[in-house]
């Protein structure tokens, strides 16, 4: 069994798929120990509490550099045994000493189709304000592996959802949300605790 820790910024509804999941046991071979979050008023502490999880808040201004910042959330997965790490809407960029230290231990929910829409800049309503402004007819999320390029790192899962003739990018974010972020991060979280993840140059199967 795998010790999983998720950091988080906001609400947390990825975090409540993957809490959901653990409890159905299909997230069976890994278990939610830790959440972290860089905002101490972040609803998704809330959920983690209620179903039991440990949490800790460490943000930037307390740490005061992102140097210092990416030390100290290194330095709790690694007290706390962390064997993978979820970002699961954590809107602030890690550094290289957590990159180093977990390297291929890192994963992320982007919400669109990479590499459409990704990168610098590309996160929350934006992401869907741009898949509607370009008329794209297919959006939906992607897992992938994090490294130093945001957004840059192997893909593990993708699930497409279509576009609505009459979708704001509110509406299309909450289609993608409970159409193909909270099935995929799950099940790409259950295939990495589970060793199922094979790697080889820049495709993982």
């Amino acid at each position: 069994m795998m010790n999983i820790g998720v950091l988080i910024s906001g609400g947390g509804t990825n975090l409540q798929a993957l809490i959901d999941a653990q409890k159905s046991g299909m997230l069976k071979s890994g278990k939610i120990t830790d959440v972290v979050s860089n905002r101490s008023g972040a609803y998704g502490l809330v959920r983690a509490r209620t179903a039991g999880i440990r949490t800790a808040v460490i943000t930037k201004k307390e740490c005061g550099s992102s140097e210092e910042f990416d030390k100290r959330i290194c330095e709790y997965m690694k007290e706390h045994k962390i064997d993978l790490i979820i970002m699961a809407g954590f809107l602030a960029i890690v550094g290289k000493n957590l990159l180093s230290e977990f390297k291929d231990k890192i994963i992320n929910v982007h919400p669109s189709l990479i590499p459409s829409f990704c990168g610098d800049g590309f996160y929350g309503l934006k992401v869907h304000e741009a898949a509607l402004e370009y008329g794209v007819k297919v959006t939906g999320a992607t897992v992938h592996f994090v490294n130093e390029v945001t957004d840059g790192g192997k893909i593990i899962l993708q699930k497409a959802v279509y576009i609505q003739e009459n979708d704001t990018p509110e509406t299309l974010q909450k289609r993608v949300m409970q159409e193909a972020e909270w099935v995929i991060l799950p099940q790409a979280a259950e295939l990495f605790c589970s060793g199922k993840l094979s790697r080889k140059g820049e495709r993982t199967t």
